[in-house]
């Protein structure tokens, strides 16, 4: 693992594209892969001021080229590099970060067990559910839900976004941020706390599709669209249920 020095947080620290090339940092964990178009574009950059940020960040090691087989159909011409954040670039959004929990989660499971760690991780996750529970209460839809959600996360730093899913029948909640991630490498009851807290939110049920924690370059809950016409099925009496991470229900 690489550290920085004080040399070059200063230098970063002079430097006038340092905010710039932070946003750019920040839209490439919310919405990667992307594209560099797709990111001059949502930052209004111009051509050449994106490929010096992008060459910096991947120079640094904060980005790297997303590898993928394509589904489609041929392309004539070389096809558009696309971006993900990497583990240096995430910990790069990260303010600030302490061995701290990690530790007092070892000596929390070494004295209550793994059942102490998962109330914990629950307690954890209460405070964002009273906190959210009003704003999503005012979605009508489903989709205006997860919205809402993404955007509140965002505001928390997660770097939240919400993309539909191949077939419209789902919609994805990316986030490409997170402050926990290295305790939650350790602890996966953190994860599995938060996503049973999105479908207690949301009222529907949610699958964990991967996480920052597990190696993922984000982490992607997948949740089912509810028709409008059919809000019965979103009252389940028994709660909604949670697929376990990494299966399919």
């Amino acid at each position: 693992m690489s550290v920085t020095s004080p040399a070059a947080v200063r230098h970063e620290a002079a430097d006038p594209d340092a905010g710039t090339r932070q946003r750019v940092l920040q839209l490439i964990a919310s919405s990667g892969p992307v594209a560099a178009p797709e990111i001059a574009a949502s930052l209004d950059l111009t051509p050449a001021a994106i490929r010096r940020h992008l060459g910096v960040l991947e120079h640094t090691q904060q980005i790297a080229v997303h590898e993928s087989v394509g589904v489609g159909p041929a392309r004539r011409g070389r096809p558009a590099r696309r971006y993900v954040a990497t583990n240096q670039g995430q910990a790069a959004l990260t303010h600030t970060y302490s061995e701290l929990a990690a530790d007092a989660l070892r000596f929390l499971a070494a004295t209550g067990g793994p059942d102490a760690v998962a109330g914990f991780a629950e307690h954890r996750v209460r405070e964002l559910e009273e906190r959210l529970s009003a704003p999503l209460a005012a979605a009508a839809t489903t989709t205006e839900r997860v919205q809402a959600l993404a955007d509140a996360l965002s505001s928390d730093g997660y770097a939240a976004s919400a993309r539909p899913a191949p077939g419209g029948h789902a919609i994805q909640l990316c986030q490409g941020h997170c402050p926990v991630q290295d305790v939650a490498h350790e602890f996966p009851q953190l994860c599995e706390a938060e996503a049973k807290a999105f479908s207690r939110l949301l009222g529907v049920h949610v699958q964990r599709l991967a996480t920052l924690a597990s190696g993922g370059h984000v982490c992607t809950t997948n949740i089912p669209v509810i028709p409008p016409s059919t809000p019965e099925q979103s009252l389940n009496t028994a709660g909604p249920v949670l697929a376990p991470e990494g299966t399919i229900a």
